[in-house]
């Protein structure tokens, strides 16, 4: 799917190979965070965006640009509940998920709430969405150095956090 100069066609064809590779992971994206009866149509709005501007997805990075789409959307179908004020919508993607809400075990729960919003974003996109180096950074909007320090350091805080859990320290929300 190359045109001149070996620059990819973003035609039918390389939509239908998109969404056949990356489809089903964007909807267990939205799945594991809470979406429920509302994942499938999410996932439509990621893929119709990923459409109107294919020529903005980065070749060899398109699912971590699906996963960084999926995370403004699904902020901004959460705000649909409740007004907010102009003024107030964040330029990024919320990092208040409910992921952690969706762990069944409370021990692992409670040593996740110990950790900062960005932590548990970070830990979440790497254990359950598979990403790293690369991947990570285009998600977070930072460089691929910035994405393997703050993986590094989330994991130290997490380490951290489970110590303090099993000292005592930290009680269960």
């Amino acid at each position: 799917m190359s045109g001149p100069e070996g620059a990819v066609v973003r035609d039918d064809a390389w939509f239908d190979a998109l969404f056949r590779a990356h489809s089903t992971a964007v909807l267990r994206y939205f799945l594991r965070r809470g979406a429920g009866d509302d994942a499938q149509d999410l996932t439509a709005d990621v893929l119709a965006t990923a459409w109107r501007r294919r020529d903005d997805v980065p070749e060899g990075a398109e699912l971590p640009w699906l996963y960084r789409t999926a995370g403004f959307v699904l902020a901004n179908h959460r705000r649909k509940g409740r007004p907010v004020p102009v003024a107030e919508i964040a330029d990024e993607a919320t990092d208040d998920e409910p992921e952690d809400l969706a762990v069944a075990d409370d021990e692992v729960r409670a040593v996740l709430a110990a950790l900062s919003p960005r932590d548990r974003r970070i830990l979440v996109l790497h254990a359950w969405e598979g990403l790293d180096g690369a991947g990570l950074a285009e998600v977070l909007g930072i460089s691929r150095g910035g994405a393997d320090a703050a993986l590094s350091r989330a994991r130290a805080r997490l380490r951290e956090a489970f110590a303090a859990h099993e000292d005592g320290a930290l009680r269960a929300p």
